[in-house]
């Protein structure tokens, strides 16, 4: 299981854009091998947005707006607008969860959420466990509700999304740090800590991030960067998939 003192390697990727962020998870899933060290990778965004791996660009009208600074995640979902928040990308060999079902997965992987959403101050739960939300879809991400959505007093404030190979679990999601000025598009964008009088750096945040998955998991953090296969796989994505110019 993925608590039993397991190391992990911990890739902090600073501040890029979309293009850059969904090509550098899609590299380390690619290059991912069983036996390798599980990965955690904490980052943030350029002014940006991303859709799931089934949208299409052409659906939307606010490509221009955020200067064509936008990409496909590798996993489903709809549209999710950065530049506020912290992501987390999870890459851990299917073996570490090989007696849950995806719901038990989920529910095992966001408890590091709950601990530093907890360790705030706030009392964050799942949306599957407020009576009063029906879970329901949106095109916009963080206007609907999936059950393991984290809620703060009712509020969405943060969603996650994950995806499957034969190797390994892969998960990724989002944590709104501040306030977006976009009134125009608020519902759309959703909460963030900031509103919940947390006023946090994205360093800060991530520092309790990552001391937050420690705790949950009895893991050892281990500073790590993309290795040579890695950069490689990454410089060929980033030149064949996710130059959307072409």
């Amino acid at each position: 299981m993925i608590d039993n003192n397991k190391q992990f390697r911990l890739i902090r990727s600073g501040t890029q854009s979309a293009r850059l962020n969904m090509a550098t998870d899609e590299a380390l899933v690619k290059s991912f091998e069983e036996d390798d060290l599980p990965i955690l990778r904490l980052y943030s965004w350029e002014k940006s947005f991303t859709i799931g791996v089934s949208q299409k660009f052409s659906t939307y009208s606010h490509l221009e707006e955020y200067n064509k600074n936008y990409a496909k995640r590798i996993t489903g979902g709809g549209v999710l607008f950065h530049g506020h928040d912290l992501s987390y990308s999870l890459l851990i060999p299917v073996s570490f969860m090989k007696s849950l079902s995806v719901k038990e997965s989920y529910e095992k992987i966001c408890t590091f959420l709950l601990e530093f959403y907890k360790k705030l101050g706030l009392n964050a739960i799942y949306a599957k466990d407020d009576e009063n939300i029906s879970l329901s879809k949106s095109e916009f991400c963080q206007v609907g509700f999936e059950a393991y959505d984290i809620l703060v007093n009712g509020i969405k404030i943060g969603g996650n999304a994950q995806r499957r190979t034969k190797k390994l679990i892969f998960q990724h999601g989002s944590i709104p740090i501040k306030p977006v000025l976009d009134t125009n598009r608020k519902h759309e964008i959703g909460y963030c800590l900031d509103e919940f009088d947390i006023n946090l750096s994205y360093e800060e945040t991530q520092e309790r991030v990552a001391s937050a998955f420690e705790k949950a998991f009895n893991a050892t953090l281990l500073q790590s960067k993309l290795n040579t296969k890695e950069e490689e796989t990454l410089s060929l994505l980033l030149k064949d998939k996710y130059d959307y110019a072409k």
